[in-house]
């Protein structure tokens, strides 16, 4: 490696977040982001085949926006009331030497939430392009239903970076094989997504 690649590489900033909770689906969660949008989601620390993404500029300045307000995780963010488990999370900076972490249940401040949710739809979406892929697959009559949540995900707002659903929504309309029912929702969906805004059900 060069000398300004190495000084690059050092540089780049990394924001990483995981969540475990035993008897949630999935039971644990992580995820890393570099400051260029590109990341990995992993449902194991181990996990062979972790889905990579990127995300769009505006998601990702506003996810290290978050973690610059919160001090790069470098203060406790724990709430001090009595509150029920709401799994373990995970937040985690790395930038050249600087470096913070920080370990929580539930946090009562603002941006501690705000950057959480991120996090929580990045899995949800994440969750959504496996579900998909594994219905095109090998489970036909399901490839519907799983549409289904995905369209209730993108009419709340909960996709990030959404284009990474588009592969799998065009394999779909153009599978044979498919039910016309599920080609018709895959292509309404592909194309809301590729408009860019979320459009309600005629």
């Amino acid at each position: 490696m060069t000398p300004s690649l190495a000084g690059v590489a050092l540089l780049a900033a990394q924001i990483f977040f995981s969540k475990s909770f035993p008897g949630s689906t999935p039971a644990y969660f992580e995820i890393e982001i570099e400051e260029s949008g590109t990341g990995v989601h992993r449902e194991a620390p181990d996990d062979e085949q972790p889905l990579r993404f990127t995300l769009q500029a505006k998601e990702t300045r506003e996810i290290f926006g978050l973690a610059e307000k919160l001090g790069f995780f470098s203060r406790p963010l724990e709430t001090k009331l009595k509150v029920a488990n709401m799994g373990l999370k995970t937040l985690r900076y790395h930038s050249g030497n600087q470096r913070g972490e920080v370990k929580f249940n539930y946090s009562e401040d603002p941006d501690a939430r705000a950057l959480s949710d991120w996090f929580e739809r990045i899995s949800e979406t994440a969750q959504h392009v496996a579900s998909l892929e594994r219905t095109a697959r090998f489970d036909r009559l399901g490839v519907n239903k799983a549409l289904l949540l995905v369209e209730s995900s993108w009419d709340r707002n909960r996709l990030v970076a959404p284009d990474q659903l588009l592969p799998v929504l065009d394999k779909i309309v153009k599978q044979k094989n498919q039910l016309h029912m599920a080609q018709t929702r895959a292509a309404s969906l592909a194309e809301r997504i590729r408009a860019g805004k979320p459009q309600p059900q005629q």
